[in-house]
């Protein structure tokens, strides 16, 4: 299913990860380290990494500017997407998309229940789309940011993936905000 054309070009992308979490340091953060080694071991580029609490507005403060900055393509968290008082990454995010993107929470889930059955619900992994950047909200375990990237991301995020890829479609995400940020190799 997932198939790489190789006639065409890798195009890496640069990737911000946000870990949501009131009790990591970037020293003890599995899944930021998780996903950062994936981001790079396939190609991309890590724009920028950091560790907020979790609050709705120290959340979205990051996440703005990073949506704001030409050099960020996608941005990944990891964490608060649970039902605890505190998991509030959603509440945070959601807000922010121009458009919702259910078809990759709908596609975690499927590969998340094929490993943890149905603790999978217990998850509200998120995505979208703001001021053409990708945005993707995980949960903050290890497992599940690899399920993420591998599953899903990995391929998305390749402009060489058919039939089709988050890539190709990036430099007209924001057509109706008439700047570009990316350009085809």
């Amino acid at each position: 299913m997932n198939r790489i054309d190789d006639s065409r070009p890798f195009i890496p992308l640069n990737i911000a990860v946000l870990t949501v979490s009131d009790t990591r340091s970037l020293e003890e953060d599995k899944s930021g380290r998780t996903l950062a080694e994936r981001i790079k071991r396939d190609g991309h580029r890590l724009a920028d990494r950091q560790i907020v609490t979790d609050d709705v507005p120290a959340i979205q403060a990051i996440v703005k500017t990073w949506i704001k900055d030409k050099g960020v393509d996608v941005v990944i968290s990891t964490g608060g997407t649970g039902f605890t008082g505190r998991d509030v990454t959603p509440e945070a995010m959601e807000p922010l998309f121009e458009k919702r993107m259910d078809g990759f929470s709908e596609v975690f889930h499927r590969i998340s229940y094929d490993k943890i059955g149905t603790s999978t619900i217990q998850s509200r992994a998120t995505g979208g789309v703001a001021g053409a950047t990708y945005i993707f909200a995980l949960p903050g375990s290890p497992g599940a940011c690899k399920d993420a990237w591998d599953g899903i991301l990995k391929f998305q995020l390749d402009y060489r993936h058919m039939p089709c890829n988050f890539v190709e479609i990036l430099p007209r995400l924001d057509e109706h905000l008439k700047r570009g940020k990316l350009t085809e190799a």
